[in-house]
């Protein structure tokens, strides 16, 4: 199939060679944002499951005023949320304590490591789990941003947030991971 919008309205129209086509340009993207996102090889896959049935679903409604990859990352990110609240029902969590903590953060005025090409496996462990430690709020908005690469405005739309709520939170995700990643490479010494 020459062009991406060709194929989506093929696929629209319920040819399954362009849906299939559709399917297989985008499991690896939606599975590794997925995994960046849920931090579990599992929860990525049935995200990742959840997130092509809600395509082929609601596929229709693909209007092409965004890209269909940030159209994508928006029913992965709704996924993973709702993954999320479903395991959150039976945790309690006091976030405005969590919020005091990364107010006192030492800011970050460097970009983090962007596509987590580590060569260093030590510092690659520390990083993931310095993530895996972000609240759900500031992960999402790290991985879009520094891992996949998105623009401020393609993390906004994708989030429903306005861009100096993602530019905050951003920040707040820095500073979080260059406090873990110090803390972590003290001990190290």
């Amino acid at each position: 199939m020459d062009n991406e919008l060709e194929l989506i309205e093929k696929a629209k129209q319920g040819d399954k060679e362009a849906l299939t086509e559709l399917v297989k340009k985008y499991q690896d993207t939606v599975y590794n944002f997925a995994f960046k996102m849920c931090r579990n090889k599992d929860k990525a896959e049935n995200t990742m499951q959840d997130t092509f049935y809600n395509m082929i679903k609601s596929l229709n409604q693909f209007d092409g005023k965004s890209k269909f990859s940030t159209w994508l990352y928006k029913i992965v990110a709704n996924n993973c949320f709702m993954q999320h609240r479903i395991e959150k029902k039976y945790e309690v969590e006091d976030f405005a304590e969590q919020e005091e903590i990364y107010d006192n953060i030492n800011s970050l005025d460097i970009q983090m490591i962007p596509d987590l090409n580590v060569e260093n496996k030590e510092l690659q462990l520390i990083l993931d789990e310095a993530i895996k430690k972000l609240p759900e709020e500031y992960r999402i908005v790290f991985v879009l941003r520094d891992i996949q690469g998105l623009s401020v405005e393609e993390t906004a739309e994708i989030t429903k947030l306005s861009i100096p709520n993602v530019k905050t939170r951003l920040h707040r995700a820095r500073k979080f991971l260059k406090k873990e990643l110090t803390k972590a490479l003290e001990l190290e010494k």
